[in-house]
């Protein structure tokens, strides 16, 4: 019988795993899987058990939030072997699950996975910590890892913004010189962040469009510190309406980044703490970790092939659609 580990935070959320979790092993074991359960405990605590676990079964299957997901990554970042990792989402913002298309309705979610075909997605190096899909710093950044979690269990997304309000007269902007392929970027900047999603913290307009979760490139962008308290009031409210001005931020596209600056910086690796640091260099790693993902409807591969058809127009607007298109299928297959 194939064997399958499910790691889950029995606090997640709202704690809805409770009254789903027999009808998910029930799921599982109805696919043919033998299904060790395990609660975890504290943090880095189901990174510790999939580090250590992992080998010893067919498949992964975790469940919680982002900071949960991100510990079940790099867990399996210690195996050469790619071993296939499913994820149910049971967070209060859940960026991951937004960008993937993943089913919010658990059991649902867990009939996918067992339904799943393979996707390899880009994982991200930090310093030599690994994030899944996004590093930050800057206001607000650590909004997620501080606000109360029976905050965010009774008011969900809304916890955030009403912690970040409390926020505002203490943000400064940060002295960064950023380089990226040869260029040279410095300035005062509110936010920055490195990041392989569609959503971050709920806010679906504030990446690029063209986003590809397996071409080994990240969407960087970064946030100008404004010149006075109402236009940073006006930045601010930008970003809950979920909208910024160009004329604010910085983006571009590429495979590593570093960043310098005199002091110290704090930054968040997925929502959660990462450090503060001087310099930091992030380097993508290509198709990293092997995910289950639905088979059908827009999965993750087509986003795929969208994103790196819209990059390939940006750089030859000369092309054709449906060349483009026809080739990329070639390439694929």
């Amino acid at each position: 019988m194939k064997k399958l580990l499910f790691v889950f935070n029995p606090h997640a959320g709202k704690g809805m795993i409770r009254s789903n979790l027999c009808d998910i092993i029930d799921i599982f074991t109805k696919h043919g899987y033998e299904v060790t359960a395990y609660p975890t405990q504290a943090p880095l605590d189901g990174y510790q058990k999939i580090a250590s676990d992992a080998a010893l079964y067919d498949v992964v299957v975790t469940s919680g939030g982002d900071g949960t997901l991100s510990e079940a990554v790099k867990g399996l970042m210690h195996y050469k072997q790619k071993i296939p990792l499913g994820y149910i989402p049971a967070g209060s913002t859940n960026d991951f699950a937004a960008s993937m298309s993943l089913n919010r309705k658990m059991k649902d979610a867990a009939e996918e996975i067992m339904q799943g075909v393979f996707f390899d997605y880009d994982v991200g190096d930090f310093n030599g910590n690994k994030f899944v899909y996004v590093a930050a710093f800057g206001a607000f950044t650590d909004v997620s890892y501080q606000t109360p979690q029976w905050s965010k269990n009774i008011l969900g997304h809304a916890a955030y913004l009403f912690e970040g309000l409390r926020r505002l007269p203490k943000i400064t902007g940060y002295d960064v010189r950023v380089e990226h392929d040869g260029e040279v970027i410095e300035g005062k900047f509110v936010y920055g962040m490195v990041s392989n999603t569609i959503s971050v913290g709920g806010m679906k307009k504030l990446i690029a469009d063209g986003v590809c979760y397996d071409d080994g490139l990240f969407e960087i962008t970064l946030i100008k510190m404004p010149s006075n308290p109402i236009e940073l009031s006006n930045t601010l409210t930008e970003a809950m309406l979920d909208k910024f001005n160009e004329n604010s931020i910085v983006t571009f596209k590429t495979s590593k980044v570093t960043f310098t600056s005199n002091d110290e910086i704090a930054w968040t690796l997925d929502g959660e703490a990462g450090g503060a640091f001087r310099h930091v260099e992030i380097n993508n790693i290509k198709q990293a970790v092997r995910f289950l993902v639905k088979p059908d409807s827009k999965t993750a591969e087509q986003d795929a092939l969208l994103g790196r058809v819209k990059n390939t127009v940006q750089e030859k607007p000369e092309l054709g659609w449906d060349n483009l298109f026809e080739d990329q299928m070639d390439i694929d297959e």
